[in-house]
């Protein structure tokens, strides 16, 4: 059993791949590894293919606008106009936490109503007068004119 003893616990193995003899074969001076090479090349590679991209994404994007132009503003309008809405309905919102003020909007409401109805709603000619500026308006905006039908 003493025999047995003596031996050593840790068994020292040696292989080719992990001694990499003559690393630094000269003073001062220090050997690349292989693998850290092939890193950056592939790094490179990266950074080629990215700089490619950004190179010719201008020219991607102008030709997506020129294609889809019509669309995309449609879109932009939309959403430009859902934008003035919130922030109207907001701004209005906050008005109405002030005292006085909605009281106030009110009877201006009721006022202006109330001079609309007397100035074009009473007598049949100021009736005539505002279904003529209805129909030119109409026309201004449609872009026809309103006796072509």
């Amino acid at each position: 059993m003493e025999a047995e003893m003596q031996q050593p616990e840790f068994v020292e193995t040696k292989s080719s791949e992990a001694t990499v003899p003559n690393i630094n074969n000269q003073t001062g001076t220090i050997t690349k590894l292989q693998p850290a090479v092939q890193s950056q090349e592939q790094w490179l590679k990266y950074g080629e293919q990215a700089s490619s991209f950004l190179a010719s994404l201008p020219e991607y994007l102008g030709g997506f606008f020129n294609k889809y132009k019509q669309p995309l503003i449609v879109v932009g309008l939309i959403v430009a106009a859902i934008v003035t809405v919130k922030v109207v309905l907001a701004v209005l919102d906050a008005l109405n936490d002030f005292p006085l003020v909605a009281p106030t909007f009110e009877l201006i409401g009721i006022g202006y109503s109330a001079w609309f109805v007397y100035r074009y709603l009473l007598k049949a000619s100021t009736r005539q007068e505002l279904t003529g500026e209805i129909a030119s308006l109409k026309s201004q905006v449609v872009g026809k004119d309103g006796s072509e039908g």
